[in-house]
């Protein structure tokens, strides 16, 4: 609510008692003021000389020079500077006096106080109220992220869109030094420069924005600042970016393609797990790849095999190298043979006619990733075990022994033990791929690794995909742990690409998710099922951090480790069911 002090009219004059009549006058007369505070050397109110006064010694025809001492009213009513608006309303209905003096605590004069103040600061706040009700209509429904801040850089209001794009609430955010809140708005430079700017792009959860500084200014000088934060629909303008991009360094850009494909993309720190065993395997693997043996990864389709034979590849000494890829399963079975070793000029009939180098060439010095190869044929896979035993073999329709030094790295989905009883495939190929194995577990098996997982999809996509999700509503969230991932991390990012597509707003609902995903069995029914489940799920989880923390004797490392967890989210536990003091 407005105050006295902001209402009063400040006199830049102070009379005393041996102000001359001459003196008063040219005040009254230049400043138009009905009355003059009278004060004693400390500047405290003793009267006023008001406008019947001088009149009164110029009917006495008292000289210019007389001073005013005689004449100043002693019996004056003040009011103090911090007195309530209500009251103040009160004393200014009921008094019959058109101006008076307001003083400080010590009544030293600090202005003068109207009947026309009052009017106008009564509209003042009225004007105050209902712009900033239009302000908060308006910003409840602003599509971009808006923040208002004082002459003093503290927040007053701010947009939902921008509380939900970082992830906070209103308690977060209001009343605070917007540096302390948002430093990396630096916002404080427009008060600086009193200038308006925008800035480079940002990015939060794989959302880009740009921060658009206003500064508001008043006679002058600057008295707050607006930030409009534009994170919508900048995907449209990046694609313009891309296109522009592509359209100027087209030859360039194939080029780099092509040597993309022909290297490793991932590392180690791609893989993201918090589960024990998958950080066993990953360590497992790490070990493996300083070496020259061949790796055989195992596991269900979409666990994120080819991650790890990029990573290995990565971590090894021919990390320089060329990391080559073949998908046994992708090419027809007549063509593998001739991906694999390339071949001679007229090899076959449509053979290029200087020939073609193959996939082994392209990998000599480098690591070859054999994908999904127990889809390979057993006449082909006789020719591999030959490659792998002797580093040497003849390309299609030539007699030139070519020599190579390939690591080679395999996948596959496939049970190989019972193939190889079935006789479909090599025994003898199966124990020499199967001299360092790795399998890795399916995501229902590691299911707290479903938040890490989609977490950083999300962050990914919302690059990718120009969307602006933030998170997930709890039922969505429920299902999304509930349910049993037959195509793992694989369909896990299917899952997700298509339910941030399908979402309005800045968090995915049960509807963006699919029909099938709804239809299952570990689907909660409604909001209540939600709870206990819930609540279920926590109390067994407090029960399990309790038990492994007295069968470790408090060792939190040792518990974490038990728990298939990593120590800082065993400390998070620790902090959301209060179980600091164990």
């Amino acid at each position: 609510m407005i105050t006295l002090k902001e209402m009063i009219t400040p006199i830049p004059y102070q009379i005393k008692e041996d102000t001359t009549l001459k003196e008063a006058l040219n005040i009254m007369k230049e400043e138009k003021y009905g009355l003059l505070p009278v004060v004693n050397e400390a500047r405290k109110l003793v009267g006023v000389f008001t406008r019947s006064r001088l009149f009164q010694m110029v009917k006495l025809e008292k000289s210019l020079t007389t001073p005013i001492k005689d004449f100043v009213k002693r019996d004056v009513n003040s009011l103090k500077e911090d007195t309530p608006f209500k009251e103040l309303q009160e004393i200014v209905r009921n008094s019959s006096v058109g101006t008076g003096v307001v003083v400080d605590a010590e009544n030293r004069v600090v202005g003068l106080f109207t009947k026309a103040d009052m009017v106008m600061g009564l509209l003042n706040v009225t004007r105050t109220l209902n712009l900033k009700q239009s302000l908060q209509t308006a910003m409840d429904h602003a599509y971009d992220g808006i923040l208002l801040a004082d002459e003093t850089q503290t927040i007053q209001m701010v947009s939902p869109s921008l509380l939900e794009l970082f992830n906070m609430d209103y308690q977060d955010v209001l009343h605070k030094k917007t540096n302390q809140v948002f430093p990396h708005f630096q916002i404080s430079k427009i008060y600086e420069s009193e200038e308006a700017d925008i800035s480079d792009f940002h990015e939060i959860n794989g959302i880009k924005y740009i921060i658009h500084r206003i500064p508001v200014k008043q006679e002058g000088r600057v008295v707050g600042a607006i930030v409009k934060i534009m994170y919508r629909q900048l995907n449209e303008v990046n694609e313009l970016f891309k296109r522009l991009q592509k359209a100027e360094n087209k030859a360039s850009f194939y080029h780099t393609e092509l040597k993309k494909s022909e290297n490793a993309k991932f590392t180690w720190d791609h893989i993201i797990s918090e589960h024990t065993v998958m950080e066993k395997i990953k360590k497992s693997a790490a070990k493996a790849a300083k070496g020259r043996s061949t790796i055989l990864i195992r596991g269900e389709s979409g666990t994120g095999k080819e991650l790890f034979a990029h990573a290995a590849h990565n971590s090894s000494a021919r990390k320089d190298g060329k990391f080559v890829v073949v998908n046994c399963a992708a090419i027809p079975e007549d063509l593998l043979e001739s991906e694999f070793f390339g071949y001679e000029d007229g090899a076959f009939t449509g053979a290029r006619s200087r020939g073609k180098i193959g996939k082994f060439d392209l990998a000599n010095g480098g690591s070859l990733f054999l994908d999904e190869i127990g889809d390979m044929s057993l006449n082909l896979q006789a020719k591999l075990l030959r490659v792998l035993q002797e580093r040497e073999f003849y390309r299609v329709g030539g007699t030139k022994r070519i020599q190579v030094d390939v690591r080679i790295i395999a996948a596959t989905n496939r049970n190989l033990e019972e193939m190889v009883k079935e006789g479909t495939f090599r025994e003898d190929l199966y124990y020499r791929l199967n001299v360092i194995s790795l399998f890795i577990p399916p995501l229902r098996e590691r299911m707290m690794d479903i938040q890490v997982l989609s977490e950083k999809i999300m962050s990914e996509l919302n690059r990718v995909i120009g969307t602006s999700i933030t998170g997930f509503e709890p039922r969505a969230k429920q299902i999304l742990m509930s349910y049993h991932w037959p195509g793992n991390v694989r369909e896990l990012r299917n899952v997700m690409e298509r339910a941030m597509t399908f979402a309005e707003h800045g968090k995915i609902k049960v509807e963006d998710l699919p029909d099938y995903m709804l239809g299952s069995n570990h689907v909660l029914v409604d909001e209540t099922a939600v709870t206990q489940e819930e609540s279920m799920v926590e109390s067994a989880e407090r029960v399990a951090i309790e038990t492994a923390l007295t069968k470790t004797k408090g060792n939190k490392a040792k518990a974490a480790k038990m728990l298939g967890i990593s120590r800082s989210s065993l400390y998070d536990k620790l902090r959301k069911y209060q179980l600091n003091e164990k």
